[in-house]
This record gives C-alpha cells, sequence and structure tokens, in this order.
C-alpha cells in the first residue's frame, strides 16, 4: 500500500487547459469557467494552483496550440509543470508542496485527466475530481462513446473509487471547499 506521509496540504491540479487541447470540447465555455472559479477559489484559500501543460508532435511548445487559455491566467509563482505523457506525475514539483490532497480539473478527461487520476491514487495521493469542470473532444469516429458520456462515466466510476489509506470522489465546482476536501 502506497500512501504519503507528512503531506497535509491540498493543491488545485489544472491539467492540459490549452488552446489546442479543449478548441471545440464537449461545453468548454462551461468547463473552463469553472476551471477559473476553482483558480479563483483556491488562491483566496492560499492552496498551490498547480498547472499542467502537454506538448508533443501535434501540440509543439511555445505554440498558440499549446498555451493555457487566455481566460485562465497562470501567475509565475505558481508550479508549471510541462509533460508529454498522458500522467501528469512525471518530474512533479508536488512533493516539494507537502501536497497529499489533490483536487483534480482541466482535460481530456479520457485521456491526462484518467491517467493523472490513478497516477495519484497509485503514488498514495488522495484525489478528487471535480465532476463539472472536466471535458473532452468527440472521439465517437474512434467508437468511443460522446463527450457527455465520458464525462459522466468517468464521473461515475470515480465517485466509487477506494484504495487503502486514501480517499477519492468527486464534488462539483460549487461544493469545493479546499479545507474540507478530502
Amino acid at each position: 500500500m502506497t500512501t504519503l506521509q507528512n503531506r497535509p496540504n491540498t493543491a488545485l491540479l489544472v491539467i492540459d487547459v490549452q488552446n489546442g487541447v479543449v478548441a471545440g470540447n464537449h461545453e468548454r465555455d462551461a468547463v473552463v469557467a469553472n476551471v477559473a472559479t476553482l483558480v479563483g477559489k483556491a488562491r483566496r484559500e492560499q492552496i498551490p494552483v498547480v498547472w499542467v501543460q502537454h506538448s508533443d508532435e501535434g501540440l509543439p511548445r511555445g505554440s498558440d496550440e499549446w498555451q493555457i487559455v487566455p481566460e485562465l491566467d497562470r501567475t509565475d509563482a505558481e508550479p508549471l509543470i510541462e509533460k508529454n505523457y498522458g500522467d501528469s506525475f512525471e518530474d512533479t514539483v508536488l512533493a516539494g508542496l507537502g501536497v497529499g490532497r489533490l483536487v483534480v480539473a482541466g482535460a481530456q478527461t479520457d485521456a491526462c485527466i484518467r491517467s493523472t487520476l490513478h497516477g495519484a491514487l497509485a503514488r498514495g495521493y488522495d484525489a478528487t475530481l471535480v465532476s463539472d469542470a472536466h471535458t473532452t473532444e468527440d472521439q465517437t469516429a474512434w467508437g468511443a462513446p460522446p463527450p457527455d458520456k465520458v464525462i459522466a462515466h468517468t464521473n461515475l466510476y470515480w465517485t466509487y473509487q477506494t484504495a487503502p489509506g486514501r480517499t477519492a470522489g468527486t464534488i462539483k465546482t460549487e461544493d469545493v471547499d479546499f479545507g474540507s476536501t478530502p
């Protein structure tokens, strides 16, 4: 069993809310607005906001598509994880923040969000998914369910995730209280 000791802090993990990732995604504007609400709430409560920014061949570092959406404003003081894989824990800065609990929002539900949630739980973190602050693109042409069903299914199964000594679950943006979020 992997659990983290002496990590009492909570962080908001904002995953891949980038121009080229969320353009055209399901309920993009509502999700970005919810992420902005979470960022504001975290800052007011002095909770670290950790930004994750993906790059790969189709999303080159420094390109317009790679940039975080203009509705969100990362400050220079907030940690940034640049990644090339779905799981946000490669080369993470979280250990230095004393973080043991993550509140997760962003994109893509069926890729980086799921990978990061499972990676968090497997590494000993408590991981809460904000049910109305993640989105994905339509991949029905490749046999996937429609985006709303992908999101609903992810919310359903993450609500009931468990692991020894750790907590998981979902919560709506309006109900997030960083001081009491498991």
